[in-house]
């Protein structure tokens, strides 16, 4: 195949001794929360089964407890439990016998949702609900002994090996820290003695399953936290497992409650995959690197760098189940790549409330449920609307068999996606655009730009279906002096179409208003871009590797010389409704630029003065000289509506249908069902 040639490290298999990966291409492990979902073991084995039938070499799966103390929903610990895994190790089996897959072994400590959870010591961490219950030698043996017997029920269910996750500031990684484990007993105190319950652990995990399963032992190889391991300690750790019967360490980057990011888009694309270069050289089984790799070559300059033996892709996966496949079939620019915005994954998987999907595949997790099947019956489908509802409904359709022309009054496909991508930060929206250009060919799409049709030329179209997906109007504030001259909109401040003072207000601020209050205050390379630039935005030092990674000093954020104002009516907190996993880091960015970030506003009047309103009741004046406004949108359903009167049947999708908080996931997934249907 092509990429064997194009991608020689990534294709290349790995011999273990006992067993052989048929290449370096992980599935990293990922909550789903299917585990816990009705009917989630066989929605699971169709999920693992099409990433195995697209290519990957070994998956591991999301975690599960191997008690009750330890868990945060999913556990592994009886033979009735391993019978139910059964249907998932022999679904991905039978797709593909060369794919290895491994369960991962999650014991949460102190971050389990439960009054029962333990830990070395009662320290409460600062994201846990409970202060966990400090551990007796009789409760640390037992732990030992559930690891043991959970990786014994792993075996049974027929999985080729196990993951013991020891970071994070799970169980493993609370003894391992002195700020989390202040016991005098030899379970803590000097070193040794503190990576004492990994080394057990693991080595009474190879004894159990003997010397034939695989055994990976993710290792916190930088904590991102204050008080974390030094670098010494690390590379002492990985020795430590290595002795004990790990055939595979895993480096894993931050704990939960670290103040650096380490997986939203900000991030750079293989970030941390130096510091896994170092431990690779210090130990000598293979090593496993992850975060930010979302593409092939990203995934082959890892490995031809020396920097791993293996890369984990989770949430590429989500993204694109046939990313490896692809990747062999030299299809790469048919990859639906992951833009890593958590907004589907990782976002619902700690709010707990949604099902975990993704935003550019709303397909993952739900492949028993939503099929693009091929039609019987194609249509003449006319698509209005090449924004990001308009593109997925139009793919979708045209995948399925539907003939498709795709009509667009702009230059470019990408509605709301064209703004985003001019964000810094958000450079990996050019991917999604990229994917769904390819698309329109792959499909043979009738992509028709700078047209604006009309309900005349739509109704004498000869078209079975009409899909508006014309987006959204800006919505105007109705307030005195909202046409002066420094008023901007947020699409011409976005797009640079009218200057930008230096005194700014910002009047919204939601994912809009964070998006123009960083364009603004931006001031040389993207950090997501630049690794260095990241390190000191961060305050990482990834070259001297201080103790947890983290250089201890105020963050070094250029910005640009503007006063900036992010204004919001309500009297939440600013930022509160972001994501759950990124809404932190932006706020944190802004904040660091001296971003003033103010609530409770009541908008009065702008005039040559500035921006009058009431803050909390109190007047107050902004004295800025431009004003860009954030103020919501509503649906641009005109054409609709004309459709409607003319008896012309027609479905509103996206922004057109409903335009609150612009929601491209929301966008995406109700485009892409509706199209699996027509």
């Amino acid at each position: 195949m092509i990429g064997h040639t194009r991608y020689p490290h990534l294709f290349a298999p790995l011999d273990l001794g006992f067993t052989r990966l048929k290449n370096r291409a992980l599935m990293g492990s990922m909550h789903t929360g299917l585990e816990e979902a009705e009917g989630g073991f066989e929605r699971m084995a169709a999920f693992f089964a099409e990433r195995a039938r697209g290519g990957v070499g070994m998956i591991i799966t999301g975690g599960f407890s191997p008690n009750e103390e330890g868990g945060l929903g999913a556990k592994l610990s009886t033979p009735e439990e391993a019978a139910r895994h059964r249907v998932v190790t022999e679904a991905v089996h039978a797709v593909d016998p060369q794919v290895k897959i491994c369960l991962q072994i999650l014991h949460a400590g102190a971050l389990a949702d439960t009054a029962a959870c333990v830990a070395p010591s009662p320290v409460k961490s600062r994201i846990g609900r409970f202060t966990p219950n400090e551990l007796t030698e009789e409760g640390i043996e037992k732990q030992i002994a559930d690891f043991a017997n959970c990786a014994a029920m792993a075996q049974q269910a027929g999985y080729d090996g196990v993951e013991i996750i020891g970071s994070a500031g799970y169980l493993i990684s609370t003894f391992l820290v002195e700020r989390t484990n202040r016991r005098t007993d030899r379970w803590g105190g000097p070193w040794e003695n503190r990576l004492r319950f990994a080394q057990e652990v693991v080595k009474r995990v190879r004894a159990t399953v003997g010397p034939n399963f695989i055994v990976v032992f993710r290792i916190p190889a930088m904590d991102m936290l204050e008080g974390g391991l030094a670098w010494d300690e690390v590379v002492s750790l990985g020795k430590a497992v290595e002795a004990a019967g790990a055939s595979i360490i895993s480096t894993h980057f931050c704990w939960h409650e670290s103040p650096v990011p380490t997986i939203a888009t900000m991030v750079p694309r293989a970030a941390f995959a130096s510091v896994t270069g170092r431990l690779r050289r210090e130990v000598g089984v293979p090593v496993i690197t992850s975060n930010r790799i979302n593409m092939p070559q990203v995934a082959e300059d890892v490995l031809s760098r020396g920097d791993a033996d293996i890369v984990s892709m989770a949430r590429p996966m989500l993204a694109d189940p046939e990313l490896v496949l692809k990747a062999a079939q030299g299809r790469e620019d048919e990859i639906n790549t992951c833009i890593a915005c958590n907004q589907a994954c990782l976002d619902h998987a700690f709010d707990g409330r949604q099902q975990v999907t993704c935003l550019v595949n709303p397909r993952a997790c739900f492949e028993t449920e939503l099929k693009y099947l091929p039609t019987a019956a194609p249509k003449r489908i006319a698509v209005v609307g090449a924004g990001p509802a308009g593109l997925a409904y139009a793919t979708v359709a045209a995948q399925r068999g539907h003939r498709v022309t795709l009509f667009d009054a702009a230059s470019e496909i990408g509605g709301q996606f064209n703004l985003a991508k001019r964000v810094p930060g958000k450079e990996e929206f050019h991917e999604t655009l990229r994917y769904y250009r390819k698309m329109i060919e792959v499909h043979g799409i009738d992509l028709r730009l700078n047209t604006r049709v009309d309900a005349d030329a739509l109704q004498a179209g000869g078209f079975d279906e009409v899909i508006v997906a014309t987006g959204i109007t800006p919505r105007q504030p109705q307030i005195e002096g909202i046409g002066h001259a420094k008023v901007v909109p947020y699409i011409d401040a976005i797009l640079g179409r009218k200057p930008i003072g230096r005194r700014v207000a910002i009047m919204g601020a939601g994912g809009i208003g964070f998006d123009v209050a960083e364009l603004v205050t931006h001031s040389g390379p993207s950090a997501a871009q630049d690794i260095d630039t990241f390190a000191r935005e961060w305050g990482i030092d990834f070259q001297n590797h201080p103790r947890g990674g983290v250089t201890g000093v105020p963050r070094q954020v250029a910005a640009a010389d503007r006063t900036v104002y992010l204004l919001q009516r309500k009297t939440d907190p600013v930022g509160r409704h972001l994501g759950r996993t990124t809404g932190w880091t932006h706020r944190a960015t802004l904040s660091a630029r001296q971003v003033q970030m103010v609530n409770g506003v009541e908008y009065l009047r702008i005039d040559d003065a500035g921006l009058h309103t009431r803050v909390h009741g109190e007047p107050r004046l902004f004295e800025v000289d431009t004003v860009i406004v954030c103020a919501g949108q509503t649906p641009q359903r005109a054409l609709h509506d004309e459709l409607q009167a003319r008896g012309v049947k027609s479905t509103l999708v996206g922004g057109a249908f409903e335009a609150a908080e612009l929601d491209a996931k929301r966008a995406i997934n109700q485009a892409s069902r509706l199209a699996a249907e027509v």
